[in-house]
């Protein structure tokens, strides 16, 4: 039964889904005239503006700690032990077509983001709330009069609420904490009972609490990551031309089986990397707009810019140096059982090779942390999901308690059941790739019908704050405005 649900898994995730992905990335390139490479140091730079640390009242995120929220939920467990698994199951040239989804998958997160921003709504305390639902409903429902909208809502939303009982966060980093400090398999539900209470006490603090501590945690830990990172390739700094050459290689030709690897076709070292491309940095999934909804800024594209940014830093930094670092060092090569398995370990094995044991007990630690942020700042999705779905009142109340309550119970149910199962990280993955195929079809579908929007947007921020051709003044920047000022000129007529 598993074996056909994972054959089914890897065909959607073959040619079908990298096809949207890449047809979605390439147009949207090409509409903007390549901005996320010609712009990239633009990028790069107004991340840390300082009007980015700056909220209207206190109550609503401000741009920097909705994309670090962003990024807590994107640089996660899947950095460390999706990547091992995607070159365990795709080869070095894995890494590769993780890049390619990469580059393609900045522009997908910077149209989504801008135009969950465009379409959010206002809240009478100050916060607003948006995301692919509110842009499906507004864009699609009353700008184009399509009634499916709701269809296309429904099986999104409910696409995203698959991730909540499919979780990947508690189990990989038990495993990881588990490999580290020598824990026997059952064992792994101390360090999961532990995140537990910590996603607990972050998450009953709100929003607003959830965006300040990811704003000190995120940066932290993926400097942290990177560094040692380096140090590694730093000490086999030898291998790294011959490291490229397998990445390229393997990217385009059949990868023969050498030392513990089984071998890998070209088409499985793309399946995998843009499987765990999109599931490590989130594009076209739909998921952190619903974060970047909520910040305080005068311009979607501003907010656009910090999701571009997301990808970037979640994957051609952290995915590519666990990637470099596991090719580079050879473990990928390994004969050990364990680490042969894919996962948290085998990364954690490839640190150890030059930083010794105890780097895998901090880097595991790391990874935590890197848990911790990730469920918190999903949380914030499924609320915002909740939020939608259900009118003001005793219902959504009700709803938001069971997902508060229920929220980080999953993640240890799965981790119960996958030990006395005697399951491997690979079964895992499979379930973690079918929760983000459903909600990115739909997503990425609909950002095709309204893509066109996000290029008004950005050919009006261009105008107005680059210098790059002209801009309307008079331009609504978000879809309220535009509403007032269609209902003002009907009046004036």
């Amino acid at each position: 039964m598993f074996e056909a649900f994972t054959h089914f898994v890897d065909f959607m995730w073959g040619i079908p889904l990298i096809i949207v992905i890449v047809a979605a990335g390439v147009w949207f390139t090409i509409a903007t005239g390549g901005f996320q490479f010609t712009h990239f140091f633009f990028i790069a730079r107004n991340v840390f503006r300082k009007d980015n640390r700056a909220g209207d009242n206190g109550k609503a995120l401000t741009p920097f700690q909705a994309v670090c929220v962003a990024i807590g939920g994107t640089v996660g467990v899947s950095n460390i032990s999706g990547v091992a698994t995607a070159i365990v199951s795709g080869g070095p040239g894995a890494l590769f077509w993780i890049w390619v989804a990469a580059m393609l998958g900045m522009i997908i997160k910077m149209a989504e983001v801008s135009l969950a921003v465009y379409y959010r709504e206002s809240n009478p305390d100050g916060t607003f709330q948006g995301g692919p639902t509110y842009y499906m409903k507004k864009a699609l429902g009353m700008e184009r009069g399509w009634k499916c909208w709701k269809v296309l809502a429904l099986i999104f939303g409910l696409g995203i609420c698959l991730t909540w009982p499919i979780t990947i966060q508690n189990y990989t980093t038990s495993e990881a904490i588990g490999y580290a400090f020598g824990l026997t398999k059952q064992q792994y539900i101390i360090p999961s009972l532990v995140l537990v209470v910590s996603i607990y006490i972050v998450t009953f603090g709100g929003l607003k609490k959830i965006g300040i501590i990811a704003s000190y945690v995120t940066p932290f830990m993926c400097i942290f990551y990177i560094v040692c990172g380096l140090i590694v390739l730093g000490a086999n700094y030898a291998n790294i031309p011959g490291t490229f050459a397998l990445i390229f290689k393997g990217a385009f030709t059949k990868q023969a089986a050498t030392g513990g690897f089984l071998g890998a076709s070209v088409m499985a070292a793309m399946r995998f990397g843009f499987a765990r491309s999109v599931y490590s940095n989130e594009a076209g999934w739909g998921t952190s707009p619903m974060v970047h909804a909520t910040a305080y800024t005068d311009h979607p594209i501003k907010q656009g810019l910090l999701g571009a940014f997301e990808v970037f830093t979640d994957t051609i930094l952290v995915c590519s140096m666990t990637g470099l670092v596991i090719i580079c060092t050879g473990m990928w090569q390994t004969t050990d059982v364990v680490i042969k398995a894919g996962g948290a370990p085998l990364t954690l094995a490839a640190f150890s090779t030059v930083v010794g044991h105890w780097a895998s007990i901090v880097i595991a630690l790391s990874i935590f942390l890197f848990a911790l942020t990730t469920n918190t700042g999903w949380f914030t999705y499924y609320t915002a999901l909740v939020e939608q779905g259900f009118k003001p009142g005793k219902a959504r109340n009700i709803a938001l308690k069971i997902l508060l309550i229920g929220n980080p119970l999953w993640g240890l149910l799965i981790l119960v059941a996958n030990v006395y199962s005697n399951g491997t990280p690979k079964q895992i993955w499979t379930l973690a790739d079918f929760s983000s195929l459903v909600p990115t079809f739909v997503n990425v579908f609909v950002l095709l019908i309204i893509g066109k929007k996000f290029l008004v947007l950005l050919k009006d921020y261009r105008g107005r704050y680059l210098g790059e051709g002209t801009y309307d003044p008079s331009t609504p920047l978000f879809y309220e405005d535009e509403l007032k000022q269609k209902e003002q000129n009907k009046q004036a007529q």
